[in-house]
C-alpha cells in the first residue's frame, strides 16, 4: 500500500484492535511482573524501608496466593502485619487511603487467611496496616503515612 492511498476499513479496524491488545498485554505484564519497576513497586520498596526503620522484620513482598495478594508481609514483635501500600503521585483525587475499601479488606482478609493457615500461624496475632507513599514532586522525598491497625479483618472465615 502506498502512503498517500486511503486505507481500507478492515486495516483501520485492524491497526486498533491490534493497538487495544498491546495496550491490554503491557498494562497486564506491569501489573503480574514480580519485581517490575513500576511507580507501584517502587512505592512498596520505600514502605518496605519505611517499616524496616521502624523495627519491623519484612518477611514477604508482592505475596500470592489462592485468597489474593498482599503487598508486604512483615512482623513486628510477634505481631503478624499484612500491609497494604498504596502509592500516589497527589491527593487531588483523594487520600490513597480511601482507596482501600470493603472489597479490598474482605480480599486481604481471605489472603492473611490462607497465608496463616499454610505456616501454621493461626495462633499469632495479626492486624492490618495500611501505608501510603505520595509523591508530589519528583525530586523531593515521599511523604509517608502509616496507619496501624487499619481495619478489622472482614468477610467469611
Amino acid at each position: 500500500m502506498r502512503r498517500n492511498e486511503p486505507r481500507s476499513d478492515s486495516s483501520l479496524i485492524f491497526q486498533q484492535s491490534s493497538r487495544l491488545m498491546w495496550t491490554w498485554f503491557r498494562a497486564l505484564w506491569q501489573r503480574w511482573t514480580p519485581g517490575a519497576s513500576s511507580f507501584g513497586a517502587r512505592g512498596e520498596q520505600v514502605a518496605e524501608t519505611f517499616l524496616a526503620s521502624l523495627g519491623y522484620r519484612v518477611l514477604r513482598r508482592q505475596h500470592r496466593n489462592v485468597g489474593g495478594e498482599l503487598d508486604l508481609i512483615a512482623l513486628d514483635g510477634d505481631t503478624v502485619v499484612f500491609v497494604e501500600v498504596k502509592t500516589r503521585r497527589g491527593v487531588t483525587h483523594g487520600q490513597p487511603v480511601d482507596a482501600v475499601d470493603r472489597n479490598k479488606q474482605r480480599r486481604m482478609t481471605r489472603a492473611a487467611l490462607v497465608f496463616l493457615k499454610q505456616q501454621r500461624w493461626m495462633d499469632r496475632r495479626s492486624r492490618f496496616d495500611i501505608v501510603t507513599v505520595v509523591w508530589a514532586a519528583v525530586p523531593s522525598p515521599p511523604q509517608i503515612t502509616h496507619y496501624r491497625h487499619a481495619f478489622e479483618a472482614t468477610g467469611d472465615g
